[in-house]
């Protein structure tokens, strides 16, 4: 048992593990962040641009009773599909992946580069000598 014990706790040490561990955890904070700056900052000037449209209630409701409001809707529990909610989470998520791609990308800057593939060098002096000997000899013929 005391092995066991001893081998988890050499897996849960490990660089990556402690790595994932905490990237899990700041990508929780900046999910959070870009969620407000989303549905706080973003989609209000968005809504009001296209004639005052609060996307946080735009739902089709699939009842067909009349609701003044999404939160009615649910409260008496009638189907609606919540595209507006859906259009938010969208453009969180295209600022999220946008965000991650550029901190990627500055990150590969500082990986070292791979070597690329080496060009054929030049053949040396000897063996465009022996070339030279091989395509005479085969001249001679």
């Amino acid at each position: 048992m005391t092995g066991f014990i001893k081998e988890f706790r050499e897996f849960a040490m490990k660089g990556s593990v402690v790595d994932l561990a905490v990237g899990v955890i700041i990508g929780t904070a900046f999910g959070k962040i870009v969620s407000s700056l989303v549905s706080d900052v973003l989609m209000p000037p968005l809504g009001l641009i296209l004639n005052k449209v609060n996307f946080s209630e735009l739902y089709w409701n699939l009842s067909g009773k009349a609701y003044p409001t999404l939160e009615a809707a649910q409260k008496a529990g009638a189907p609606t599909i919540n595209y507006g909610l859906f259009i938010t989470n969208v453009i969180a998520f295209l600022i999220t992946a946008f965000a991650i791609f550029m901190v990627v990308k500055q990150l590969n800057r500082f990986r070292p580069k791979k070597e690329k593939e080496e060009k054929p060098t030049e053949p040396s002096k000897q063996e465009m000598l022996l070339t030279e000997i091989r395509d005479a000899l085969r001249n001679r013929r």
